[in-house]
C-alpha cells in the first residue's frame, strides 16, 4: 500500500501523546490536580555549546505546522470529542517505581538520576498510529511514555509541576529534520488533493520515507519491546552538560510468540494478561555522546551503540496490578505528555524537540478548547 494511504505514519509525526490533556495524578486512588495556567510561547534557545543550531526560519515554520495540524483537528473533530492526533490508542496505563542506581557517575548523576532514589510514576504504551481503531496486528510505531511524580527542581515547562516525562517509540531514529521538509510533508498529508498525497514520499525524501516504513512493526507484548527517545537530550548543568539519548528495555531477553490468532486488541490483553501473573521490569538506558559528529540537529542518524554505548542508570519495576477498568482507562485519556515537561537538567534539544513545544502546546489548547475541558497539569 502507497505511503500516503497509510494513517499510520500520522502517528510518527511525534512519538509521543500530541495533545496535553486534564490530568490527574496523585495517587492510583485519590488523583489530585493544581491548575496549569497558560503561558505566551516562547521558542527555545539554542545551546551552541552542544553543537544546536536553528534551521532557516524555524520558529516561523513551526507555528505553520501547528497551524496545519489544528486545522486537520478541527476538521476531523466537528461533532466528535477530539481524540489525540498521534498515539491515540493506548494499551494501558500502568503503576510504576523507577529507582535510580545505588551509584552512578557523577557524570550520569544529573537531574532526576538521584543515586539510589525512587520515584513512582505512570507509564502508557500506545499505537502510533492515528486510527485508534486499528487492530494491534497491523504493522505500527509502538509507544512508551512515562512520568515521574514529585520531581524536585523547576520544571521547563511549568514551575508549580513536580513531574518528569520521557518521551519514547520502539525505533531509534526518526524521519525528518529539515523544518520546511517537515511542513511540506504535513501539508501533503492534510490535503484534500490526491496530487499532494503523491507528493508525500518527495517530501520526506528517499532516507524520510524509508525510515517511515521501517518504523513500522509487530510486536507480541509491550513490556518485552525496546523504546529509544530518537531524539536528543541535555543532562546535566553548566560546564559539564552533555548531550544523551534515552532507551528502555525489559530486563529479560524473552519474548512472547505474537498469536496465531491475535484479536483487535491483543497487545492490551498481553499486558493484562503479565500483570495478572506476575512483576514486570524494565531498564532504562541513557548514551551520552561521544564525538560532535553525533548531531544533536540530525534525528535521522542513529548514534551507534559501539560508538556510544548506553549506561544502566536505573531499574523500573511494574508490580502486579489491575488497570485495565473504566476508571483507569478514563484516566489514561486525560493523561498528558510532553517532552517539555522536564528539568532544565534534561532540557530538550535539536530542531524537532523544539518545535514540539509550539506545536504540543497550541495543539493542546485547541484539544481543551474543542472538549470544554480546563488544562490542568498534576
Amino acid at each position: 500500500m502507497p505511503i500516503f494511504k497509510r494513517p499510520e505514519l500520522l502517528g510518527l509525526l511525534f512519538p509521543t501523546v500530541l495533545f496535553i490533556s486534564v490530568t490527574t495524578i496523585a495517587s492510583a486512588n485519590t488523583p489530585t490536580v493544581v491548575l496549569n495556567t497558560s503561558k505566551a510561547l516562547i521558542y527555545p534557545n539554542i545551546d551552541p555549546r552542544l553543537s544546536e543550531s536553528l534551521y532557516p526560519n524555524e520558529a516561523a515554520t513551526a507555528k505553520q505546522i501547528a497551524d496545519t495540524i489544528e486545522m486537520s483537528i478541527r476538521k476531523q473533530y466537528v461533532t466528535d470529542i477530539a481524540l489525540r492526533d498521534a498515539h491515540p490508542k493506548a494499551h494501558g496505563c500502568i503503576r510504576a517505581e523507577f529507582k535510580v542506581n545505588e551509584t552512578l557517575p557523577p557524570l550520569l548523576a544529573q537531574g532526576v538520576f538521584i543515586p539510589g532514589k525512587t520515584y513512582q510514576a505512570w507509564i502508557r504504551f500506545s499505537n502510533g498510529s492515528s486510527n485508534a481503531k486499528q487492530a494491534d496486528i497491523k504493522k505500527d510505531a509502538r509507544g512508551m511514555a512515562i512520568k515521574l511524580l514529585e520531581v524536585s527542581g523547576k520544571n521547563l515547562s511549568d514551575e508549580n509541576s513536580s513531574t518528569q516525562d520521557f518521551i519514547m517509540i520502539n525505533h531509534p531514529v526518526f524521519f525528518a529534520n529539515d523544518p520546511a521538509r517537515y511542513l511540506s510533508f504535513m501539508q501533503d498529508i492534510n490535503s484534500d488533493k490526491f496530487l499532494k498525497k503523491l507528493h508525500i514520499p518527495f517530501a520526506l525524501g528517499a532516507k524520510g520515507t524509508w525510515i517511515a516504513l521501517n518504523t513500522r512493526n509487530k510486536i507480541s507484548n509491550p513490556l518485552q519491546t525496546r523504546y529509544w527517545s530518537m531524539v536528543p537530550y541535555q543532562l546535566g548543568l553548566g560546564d559539564h552538560r552533555q548531550a544523551v539519548k534515552y532507551s528502555a528495555r525489559a530486563c529479560s531477553t524473552i519474548v512472547s510468540p505474537i498469536p496465531a490468532r491475535p484479536n483487535r486488541d491483543f497487545l492490551r490483553e498481553a499486558l493484562r494478561t503479565s500483570l495478572q501473573e506476575s512483576d514486570a521490569c524494565m531498564e532504562f538506558l541513557v548514551q551520552p555522546r561521544t564525538s560532535t559528529s553525533m548531531s544533536v540537529e540530525d534525528s535521522m542518524t542513529e548514534w551507534k551503540e559501539d560508538q556510544a554505548p548506553f549506561y544502566k542508570v536505573a531499574t523500573i519495576h511494574i508490580p502486579k496490578q489491575v488497570f485495565d477498568t473504566s476508571e483507569q482507562n478514563k484516566f489514561c485519556e486525560n493523561l498528558s505528555f510532553t517532552p517539555w515537561h522536564a528539568l532544565a537538567e534534561h532540557k530538550p534539544l535539536g530542531g524537532i524537540n523544539r518545535m514540539r513545544k509550539i506545536i504540543y502546546e497550541q495543539i493542546s489548547r485547541v484539544r481543551h478548547e474543542m472538549n470544554s475541558t480546563e488544562r490542568l497539569d498534576p
